[in-house]
């Protein structure tokens, strides 16, 4: 451990926060934060689950007087979202995250920091070694896979949990308890393409300096998404020059609105100047689009030689059915919600493009709080995919969590924030996932809301983490647990 939290209040939430942060937790590598998280039941005389999928329930009993009151559950995800500036190397395989505070805030150094979920993690184990904290039976259950499906939740086995109520600490908005959230799956298309001798210059297009964000939290925010202005360019070019394209590729990770595309193409020599021309112009138009929401997007041009040589380019038609997807295939908000004005009620984020050997590969984090309009656009998908001959599927599928009118733990949470803090919390539906919708599909009594600290951008490597907001959002949740005393 490091020691760069050492002193921040509250001093053990930090503390398990920075154990985290040391240990490789990307989705789909979590084993070992896992196994730290039942290490950590074992050394404290709790009892403690650890299923095949690396999901972990710990149980500690009720205090003193607590033992009539409801069970409350305790939940988040231990996996991250693993992103990165292009020019930091680092391997999240490996590596622990490289901390870092700044005034009021946590970040890492050029990655993400993993605050979504990271701290609810932290919280959760900071009450559980707390004994001095009154409290109803807990049942603090710590998913896997999150982030790319909510793979943990759907196969966590909840015969054995008894939980009236659920605290979820996913929420990345202090003051904000979450009452629903859309549901959504991963979409993947895969478009086969040949390769064609061709003789020209070869150039390289990069487009960076993006924002990016949540695919579901900011896909209202107007930002740009790099894949679709990697499209829209090489659309540009294609409409007046001849070219050739010998591999695109853009994005990390489908549910982070891509900060950064590229492309590999091929000119005629005598066309090097007007490519330069047509990319002057295209930046031009999309300062003036995005200028107010994305203002430092960089969109680069540059030829690799001027000398003439062959190279493996997509054959022409393949290229044009690429362009097709790129720029015709959905993406973005489809729908408002009807009854919650300003709601985002279903939306697309082409995440990730990747060429493959001879196919090309496009992912979508797709999203919507009706089941309807969530598959129908999928078929969407599916249908431009077969009819452009490449082959269609999703997975990672998962419910929308639907409002409920009566909700206990929803009057205790907003009675204990205004009376800690002076002020109403925002009771509030959200266009991102949760596994409060797979939860609840499985434990359908269960009385839930979902809040959490300031934390801000998300899944890109600008994430940070508020130090005062987690002091607050922990006295909060302190307090709700003390106050669920049966009567």
């Amino acid at each position: 451990m490091s020691d760069i939290l050492k002193g921040l209040e509250p001093e053990r939430v930090f503390y398990y926060f920075e154990e985290i942060c040391g240990i490789p937790h990307g989705s789909g590598n979590e084993k070992a934060v896992s196994d730290y998280c039942a290490a950590f039941a074992k050394s404290h005389g709790l009892q403690v689950r650890q299923d095949e999928a690396n999901n972990v329930v710990i149980r500690k009993p009720a205090s003193a007087g607590y033992e009539n009151a409801p069970v409350v559950m305790l939940q988040g995800h231990m996996d991250m979202v693993c992103e990165k500036n292009s020019d930091v190397e680092f391997d999240f395989e490996k590596e622990g995250l490289r901390l870092k505070v700044d005034g009021d805030f946590v970040s890492a150094e050029g990655t993400t920091l993993g605050g979504d979920d990271g701290i609810a993690v932290a919280f959760a184990l900071a009450i559980l070694e707390d004994d001095s904290l009154e409290h109803p039976e807990l049942e603090v259950v710590i998913t896997t896979d999150e982030e790319v499906g909510m793979k943990g939740a759907s196969v966590l086995d909840v015969s054995d949990l008894k939980a009236g109520c659920l605290l979820n600490l996913d929420n990345e908005s202090e003051g904000q308890i979450l009452t629903s959230c859309a549901g959504g799956m991963k979409s993947r298309a895969a478009l086969p393409v040949r390769f064609v001798e061709w003789e020209g210059v070869g150039a390289e297009i990069k487009i960076s300096g993006l924002k990016g964000g949540h695919s579901g939290a900011e896909i209202h925010c107007g930002r740009a998404n790099a894949n679709r202005l990697l499209g829209r360019l090489l659309f540009e070019l294609n409409k007046e020059l001849n070219v050739g394209v010998r591999e695109v590729s853009g994005g990390m990770k489908d549910n982070a609105i891509p900060r950064e595309a590229q492309a590999k193409i091929v000119l005629r020599p005598e066309d090097a100047a007007r490519a330069g021309e047509i990319r002057d112009q295209f930046a031009a138009d999309i300062q003036d689009e995005f200028g107010a929401a994305d203002p430092q997007i960089k969109i680069e041009l540059k030829i690799e030689s001027e000398k003439e040589k062959e190279f493996k380019i997509f054959h022409p038609a393949d290229m044009e059915r690429i362009l097709f997807m790129f720029i015709q295939s959905p993406n973005g908000i489809q729908t408002m919600s009807m009854e919650l004005p300003g709601l985002v009620e279903s939306s697309l984020n082409m995440g990730v493009v990747r060429t493959e050997g001879e196919e090309v590969s496009f992912c979508w984090a797709v999203r919507s709080s009706k089941k309807s309009l969530k598959f129908y656009i999928s078929d969407q998908l599916a249908y431009m995919t077969e009819f452009l001959g490449g082959t269609y599927s999703y997975d990672g599928e998962y419910p929308h969590w639907s409002y409920r009118s009566h909700s206990p733990i929803r009057d205790v949470v907003a009675a204990a924030y205004k009376e800690l803090f002076g002020k109403d919390a925002h009771i509030e539906a959200i266009h991102a996932g949760l596994e409060c919708g797979l939860i609840s599909e499985k434990m359908p009594d269960l009385d839930i809301v979902a809040l959490g600290p300031d934390i801000f951008d998300i899944h890109t490597p600008d994430e940070h983490l508020s130090i005062s907001s987690v002091q607050r959002t922990y006295r909060l949740i302190r307090t709700v647990l003390s106050r669920m005393k049966a009567e």
